[in-house]
């Protein structure tokens, strides 16, 4: 093993934000262990990633105390789309709250640092905009979404308060939406139902006129911002935004994968959902003046990505015949 080679864990690592977290960590020259429970994750994820020696892979819930040796934790495990995580909210609030104790406990015995995902749900439906970290957000505690909204403020108090009373090394990073490669087919994210809808020419399902707008981040840009968090001095804690400040609405969206998928989609209307939000920009100065980082994939070449990913991925499962069970939905968050 190299001097700067270290062994990272990372929770939800078999998620589409994980799997791409590991892969990363992995061309670095660390060890990686990938912990999931396979609740949203795939094995698929990281099946490329299993002839590497350097690369672990254990199924575990982090509800549950966990006990290895490692340098750093990425804390990532947590559903994270509406879809998913409205499914069972008591888990999801676990989750977020008793896996953040978990591995809290686990940094404070190893001495290690450990990053916290959070969210720019955390904001809730912005009062301020864009958002600024210094928000304390506007958020519904006994809302639908607040399962997640609030397990990851929850998450983050855990965090802050593990450092005041036991010195713990934290970073959190504010997660704005993200999109690329390896989303999850039903996940009920604007984005991925946006391009199943097209690719299968169903219509595209927009919530409310369209005209609430959103920022999205390739994955790419995100898995860089946060590991450059995770090797800042122990003194930057955050909490800060990683996300896309250039923002779009809905129905621009929509309109951006009609015209990529060369798809005769139309265009259907339904109801805004509760509590969703009508405004979501990060505010990333302090990212730019800490981490030296911005998002550098235009929204034009990430979307040609993550399209062919969906349309090899439906051309696969149309051969095991499952293309109309899991290419169907409606788009949330």
């Amino acid at each position: 093993m190299s001097v700067t080679s270290k062994r990272v864990l990372v929770t939800g690592g078999a998620g589409f934000l994980g799997s791409h977290l590991c892969e990363t960590l992995l061309d670095a020259g660390n060890d990686v262990l990938c912990v999931d429970n396979y609740f949203t994750g795939r094995r698929t994820n990281v099946r490329h990633l299993l002839d590497n020696p350097r690369f672990e892979i254990m199924r575990h819930d982090v509800t549950f105390p966990l006990y290895v040796e490692v340098d750093e934790i990425y804390n990532l495990a947590c559903p994270a789309s509406p879809v998913h995580y409205q499914h069972d909210p008591v888990q999801t609030t676990k989750t977020s709250v008793h896996g953040a104790i978990n591995m809290l406990g686990l940094a404070k015995r190893l001495g290690a640092k450990i990053l916290q995902a959070s969210t720019s749900e955390v904001y809730g439906d912005p009062a301020v905009h864009p958002q600024t970290e210094a928000y304390w957000g506007n958020v519904n505690p006994i809302g639908f979404r607040s399962c997640y909204d609030e397990g990851k403020r929850c998450a983050e108090t855990l965090f802050f308060d593990y450092r005041r009373q036991h010195n713990l090394k934290i970073k959190v990073a504010r997660i704005f939406n993200t999109y690329g490669p390896r989303m999850h087919p039903q996940d009920g994210r604007v984005v991925s139902n946006f391009i199943m809808q097209a690719l299968s020419g169903l219509p595209i399902t927009i919530y409310g006129d369209g005209q609430q707008t959103r920022s999205f981040q390739f994955v790419s840009d995100l898995i860089d911002g946060m590991v450059r968090l995770m090797d800042t001095p122990d003194d930057v804690t955050g909490p800060m935004n990683l996300g896309n400040p250039v923002e779009l609405t809905i129905l621009e969206l929509a309109e951006a994968v009609i015209a990529k998928t060369g798809s005769k989609s139309e265009l259907v209307f339904e109801p805004l959902p509760h509590d969703d939000p009508v405004q979501r920009q990060p505010d990333i100065t302090l990212a730019r003046k800490t981490l030296g980082w911005e998002p550098r994939v235009a929204l034009d070449s990430g979307l040609d990505a993550t399209i062919a990913y969906f349309a090899r991925l439906r051309h696969d499962l149309a051969a095991d015949g499952a293309t109309d069970r899991i290419f169907t939905g409606e788009a949330g968050k």
